[in-house]
């Protein structure tokens, strides 16, 4: 039986119209009035480029370089800790094994680890997988959510009652919580979608303990489908995305969401679940949702798929409006940082070839790589101007889970499972450093007004 939700009071239509009109008017701002005060919305530059906030040594992204004042594009790299993460990826997997859980590692403790200390610590996460007694039906299946990244907030508040310290912010304490969070986030995330399958889709629904000897890709996998079959080729091409995901600089809207969250010496719950809500956003960890959706749209309208002709005439019309989701946008195509190339995308785009190949999808794949070659030059002949633009993570990201049969509804989630490793290395560098509490300024435009009394308002 499906789950129902009970009617609750609703607002009169005709009376909420009413407030939102007022407050369309007393809430909007002059777009010339942030230029007039110099405002850098969105904490970007004139130039794009981001307001400097904060320093970090946990990750690094690099995909320009500045001379003589004047941005200049580079081939896009990423670093773990200092580490060129093509380098990481390309050793790990030539010794053939996952490389989630040293990423892990890394990024939380500042260095490789040792062999005896990679056993040692893959042996502490594969035990932390298993939830507390309880704690599943607490959290997550008394109350199964329709929105799968809600759900995991929802778990990691109520991981706050079953710590006997959760308000503690000293070292070892928050390192604990941490370690915690992130073994126990896929499995978290597998169950969330599992209630959900259940009580809201009509499917059966499959609870199997994890398995503490399996890689974090490899009990994902087992843990969201039925069979709990799964083959080393896909649980390989899972584990490089959690490790590609895992952390992106400071900057990101949800790693700043836990910098701002920790400056106010908030618990690690209540900083992971603001992080969590705001990588939801549709302009965040959502966007691979939104590639997949006008990929879903450019497959129907575009009769021949390796004509470049068709596809381009299909490019310029999402441009003009004529097609997408009518923003004028081509997902997946351009980043905040990244110019000439995203390193991650690079490396999904060679697993989603072979996976094209073992699954039959190859055309399709042909259609990925062709938007991604005309989809700079057609943007740049539609702005009349030159822009570096390359495909993001998310171009090939939901495609890539999409083969390995993952329900679009955890491709998200898959995103928290990865970037909670590098939430929680920013959580403990900003108590570790011990900053102000983030609190930057906005400057008021109302002018002082006098009260009326009610009697004289009309």
């Amino acid at each position: 039986m499906l789950m129902t939700q009970s009617a609750s009071p609703q607002i009169d239509a005709e009376l909420l119209k009413g407030y939102a009109d007022k407050i369309r008017v007393t809430g909007k701002i002059a777009p010339e009035l942030y230029q007039k005060y110099d405002v850098r919305r969105g904490l970007r530059n004139p130039n794009g480029s981001g307001v400097l906030v904060g320093l970090t040594n946990i990750g690094s992204v690099h995909g320009y370089v500045t001379s003589e004042s004047e941005k200049v594009s580079v081939p896009g790299q990423l670093f773990y800790r200092g580490i060129n993460v093509a380098d990481f990826v390309k050793g790990f997997q030539s010794e053939h094994r996952f490389g989630f859980e040293e990423c892990a590692y890394l990024l939380l403790m500042g260095e490789l680890p040792k062999r005896e200390e990679l056993v040692v610590w893959k042996s502490e996460l594969g035990a932390l997988h298993r939830l507390p007694d309880g704690f599943k039906e607490t959290a997550i299946i008394r109350s199964p959510g329709v929105d799968i990244m809600n759900s995991i907030a929802r778990a990691v508040l109520t991981a706050y009652i079953f710590d006997p310290a959760p308000d503690r912010l000293d070292l070892e304490t928050t390192l604990r919580q941490s370690i915690e969070l992130i073994a126990q986030f896929p499995t978290i995330a597998a169950y969330a979608y599992q209630a959900k399958a259940h009580y809201h889709l009509g499917q059966s629904m499959v609870l199997r303990y994890p398995d503490p000897e399996l890689s974090t890709a490899e009990n994902f996998l087992r843990l969201i489908r039925a069979d709990g079959y799964y083959s080393r080729f896909e649980a390989e091409v899972l584990d490089l995305c959690l490790v590609l995901h895992a952390e992106h600089g400071g900057g990101t809207n949800s790693t700043f969401t836990t910098h701002v969250m920790s400056s106010a010496f908030t618990d690690t719950y209540a900083a992971v679940a603001a992080a969590v809500l705001s990588l939801k956003g549709l302009r965040h960890g959502g966007a691979n949702l939104r590639v997949m959706k006008q990929m879903s749209e450019a497959k129907k309208k575009i009769k021949h798929w390796d004509n470049e002709g068709e596809v381009a005439d299909h490019l310029w019309n999402i441009l003009k409006r004529e097609a997408g989701d009518g923003t004028g946008l081509i997902y997946g195509l351009g980043h905040a940082v990244y110019t000439l190339s995203d390193p991650r995308a690079e490396m999904l785009r060679d697993c989603a070839r072979a996976l094209a190949k073992s699954k039959g999808r190859e055309e399709e794949m042909g259609l990925y790589e062709t938007i991604e070659r005309l989809g700079p030059e057609i943007f740049n002949q539609f702005r009349g101007g030159k822009h570096d633009l390359c495909c993001n993570v998310d171009f090939y990201s939901g495609f890539v889970y999409d083969m390995l049969n993952i329900p679009n509804d955890l491709f998200t989630p898959i995103f928290a499972v990865a970037r909670v490793v590098g939430w929680c290395a920013h959580r403990l560098e900003e108590l570790i450093n011990g900053g102000p509490i983030i609190r930057p300024a906005y400057k008021a435009l109302t002018q002082p007004r006098k009260y009326v009394p009610q009697a004289e308002r009309g």
